[in-house]
């Protein structure tokens, strides 16, 4: 207790700390954001709640590292990861989640979490239970004296991180495709009568939500570390950002993704490392309890 009251009296003493922390709750949060943003795409359009979802962000992860344990330029692993994800998740699509969409919320969480296990099991056979990371050998910047560094590496995870969100908004507000993904959301059936091919859009959206789970899995290799059974610890924090701002709320997703990644931070600082992942868990709780609340109140006595 002394120890977590010592932490907390830091951030008074030293507010200086509180800036070190919530500059790596955004560079964390960033790639939380990029993995929801493509929970938010499936659950939106498919109501396909995805389990696997870290999975194949550390999926992503590996894609890159063995492009480096090859020879190849690491930030290379990040479109690599990209395509090579879009084509696993079309697999996916085709293979697992086309045979849920229609079925019930039980049968579709039952898919994903065996997919989750079937994964995480592929990858510690191909690549072993060690973690692994990728090192960019980049300098750190240092401010305030040295109190507050930034890594380059994560610096530079960050900005790709916002470029592929950028581009992945502008596609969804300027293509067709992306015109018809929002469709589909609103109202798959008059998409259909419409014209929209319904499939060809599930099956581009999960392969699209893959690629971005690959292309966050590939920068979060270059600035922590990833392991076969690490995925479940991003599908939790993918499922309280979502939950937290609703779907399709791009805004909400960024600022929840930014928020978590602080509160994580902060957590961390003040209870230990250790912790950070029970954190994640009490927030999806915390959200999850409030969702029910508001449901609650909205409810409206019919007469």
């Amino acid at each position: 207790m002394d120890q977590i009251l010592g932490n907390i009296g830091l951030l008074f003493e030293f507010p200086v700390v509180n800036l070190k922390i919530i500059l790596d709750g955004i560079m964390v949060g960033a790639l939380f954001a990029l993995a929801a943003y493509g929970l938010a795409l499936v659950w939106g359009v498919m109501n396909v709640k995805n389990l696997a979802q870290g999975d194949f962000v550390i999926a992503g992860g590996y894609v890159s590292w063995w492009l480096v344990q090859n020879g190849f330029p690491a930030l290379l692993g990040v479109p690599v990861a990209f395509v090579v994800m879009w084509g696993i998740g079309w697999v996916v699509y085709k293979l697992v989640i086309s045979r849920v969409i229609e079925r019930d919320l039980f049968t579709s969480l039952l898919a994903t979490f065996g997919l989750a296990i079937m994964m995480a099991q592929i990858l510690n056979l191909l690549f072993g239970s060690d973690t692994q990371s990728v090192d960019l050998d980049y300098d750190v910047l240092y401010f305030f004296d040295g109190f507050i560094d930034v890594p380059i590496a994560k610096l530079i995870g960050v900005l790709m991180a916002s470029a592929l969100a950028a581009g992945v908004i502008i596609f969804m507000k300027s293509s067709r495709m992306g015109q018809a993904i929002r469709a589909t959301a609103q109202d798959a059936r008059a998409a259909r009568v419409m014209g929209i091919d319904t499939e060809k859009v599930y099956a581009f959206t999960f392969s699209l939500n893959s690629a971005i789970c690959g292309a966050a899995g590939a920068i979060i290799v270059m600035v922590w570390v990833i392991q076969p059974f690490y995925g479940i610890s991003y599908s939790i924090r993918a499922f309280v950002i979502v939950t937290a701002a609703g779907l399709g709320n791009l805004p909400g997703v960024i600022a929840a993704g930014l928020g978590i990644g602080a509160l994580e931070q902060y957590g961390a600082h003040i209870f230990g490392i250790g912790y950070q992942q029970a954190i994640a868990v009490l927030l999806l709780l915390l959200v999850l309890l409030v969702r029910l609340i508001q449901q609650r109140r909205n409810r409206q006595v019919l007469k």
